[in-house]
Order: structure tokens, then sequence, then C-alpha cells
């Protein structure tokens, strides 16, 4: 398996009545990634307890490119799309791995 060179960070701010339904959807969707896609590496879902209603990814992929594969995926479409509705922001940061 090929080390990764890409690590995205996403910072979502959920409404709070959705906030349940996102966490089952965005764990599903880590689900989905890790055993769908060879290039995936890591996505964990993380939770702050002093940022309510905050959730935080961190995901690696082989490279920029298989990011890019990521978000052509069938399943990423129907996460994003049940999803949007119920995010208020998103910051996205794609990082090179040293």
């Amino acid at each position: 398996m090929p080390k990764p060179t890409c690590a995205v960070h996403v910072v979502f701010q959920i409404h709070p009545e959705h906030f349940d339904s996102f966490c089952t959807a965005v764990s599903q969707q880590a689900h989905n990634s890790l055993e769908r896609e060879p290039w995936c590496h890591q996505f964990d879902v993380c939770l702050a307890p002093d940022r309510p209603h905050s959730v935080m990814l961190y995901e690696t992929y082989d490279d920029r490119q298989a990011f890019v594969k990521h978000r052509e995926t069938a399943h990423f479409a129907e996460f994003n799309a049940r999803v949007t509705p119920w995010v208020a922001s998103k910051e996205v940061a794609i990082w090179d791995i040293g």
C-alpha cells in the first residue's frame, strides 16, 4: 500500500436540529470511503466537547488526485446532497504530507 501524501481537514458547523442525523450520515460516509476507496487510508470523524455542533474530519489519500476521485464517487455525491441543508458552514483545507 502506498504511503499517503495528501491530508484533508474539514470542519463543519451543523444546524443544531440536524446534528445527530449529520453524525450518523458522516459516520456512514467514513465507513463507505474506507471500504470502497483503496486510495483512502484514513477517515476520522472528530467531535470536540467545547465546540457544540461542530464536526472535524481528518482524511488521508494516496495523493491529491485520489481526493479528487473521492469527490467523484457516488457515495460522496449522495452524502453531500443529503447533508448540505444541515450545514451552517464548512471549511476544507488540503495539505501535502511531508
